[in-house]
């Protein structure tokens, strides 16, 4: 049975940094492309950020570029999403997801896989 399990989300004020972390079991993603998402209250789930399973090649919304960085480590079947300068708007539930293929892609519908979501609640 695949799982992916978030962690490393809570409660942070504006200007503060968090760190995801995203754990498969089940099977190994080594081969597969990885993704962030988010959901807000009241909000559709959005694209948040997606990483190649080299590593090589990642990719982001652009209101996270700059603040926020994907990263991997396939000998710990894990993806990470460090998030730094935490504004208001990036409260949301965060779920990580995992393709079949090793295509970066932004659509949601495209993952297969998805983890239960961690919150991330920032205060102003």
């Amino acid at each position: 049975q695949v799982q992916l399990v978030e962690s490393g989300g809570g409660l942070v004020q504006a200007g503060g940094s968090l760190r995801l972390s995203c754990a498969a079991s089940g099977r190994t993603f080594s081969r597969n492309a990885m993704g962030w998402f988010r959901q807000a209250s009241g909000k559709e789930r959005e694209f948040v950020a997606a990483i190649s399973w080299s590593g090589v090649t990642s990719g982001y919304a652009d209101s996270v570029k700059g603040r926020f960085t994907i990263s991997r480590n396939n000998a710990k079947n894990t993806v990470y999403l460090q998030m730094n300068i935490l504004k208001p708007e990036d409260t949301a539930v965060y779920y990580c997801a995992a393709r079949n293929t090793a295509v970066v892609v932004t659509t949601t519908r495209d993952y297969a896989y998805w983890g239960q979501g961690t919150q991330v609640t920032v205060s102003s």
